[in-house]
């Protein structure tokens, strides 16, 4: 049985975070629904500022894709770290990270399912119209497989945006990746 949980969004994105950790400058957002990052992943959503329905499901292997109206894969790290669906401005969802099965590599394929992104697009909503449903399960990095499209997810694949290392050196002199306030 999956939990579906009401998740604050604010600037039109959430995560699934790996210790609290948000690497940003390692961002791909490429596909216009999920940015990977070095560790863990940011979702897209249609509006701006409220609430969206959401939920991980943890798998032993790829799921079927179901009918949503939009459907993109990628694959994310995490490290050993604890896996969690979050806010960003008020942290984790639940306390208990996500129960992932054994990964050698530390990396998973994410499946992020979602409805409703284009109903309030950039507003406010504090009463959910989106839902996602973020399947993982072990597997590899290779590429952003976009199972269903829509005009949202085609037009970001259209535009410019810079495609960061997945694995970027530690800068010297620089601070750690930003975290969230506790």
């Amino acid at each position: 049985m999956t939990d579906w949980h009401q998740v604050f969004v604010n600037e039109g994105t959430f995560g699934l975070l790996v210790d609290g950790l948000i690497p940003v400058e390692t961002a791909d957002w490429s596909n216009g629904l999920v940015a990977p990052m070095y560790q863990g992943a940011l979702i897209t959503t249609g509006i701006n500022t409220g609430y969206v329905e959401a939920a991980v499901a943890a798998r032993e292997s790829a799921p079927v894709a179901e009918t949503w109206d939009e459907i993109v894969e990628v694959g994310v790290r995490t490290q050993g770290g604890n896996l969690k669906l979050e806010s960003l401005m008020f942290g984790p969802v639940t306390d208990a990270p996500i129960p992932l099965p054994p990964s050698p590599s530390g990396w998973y394929r994410l499946r992020v399912h979602a409805c409703g992104r284009a109903l309030l697009r950039d507003m406010v909503s504090m009463d959910p119209v989106e839902k996602y449903l973020l399947t993982i399960w072990p597997g590899s990095e290779k590429n952003v497989t976009v199972v269903r499209t829509s005009e949202r997810i085609e037009w970001a694949s259209q535009a410019q945006h810079p495609t960061p290392a997945r694995e970027p050196a530690p800068p010297v002199g620089h601070s750690p990746p930003m975290r969230k306030p506790s």
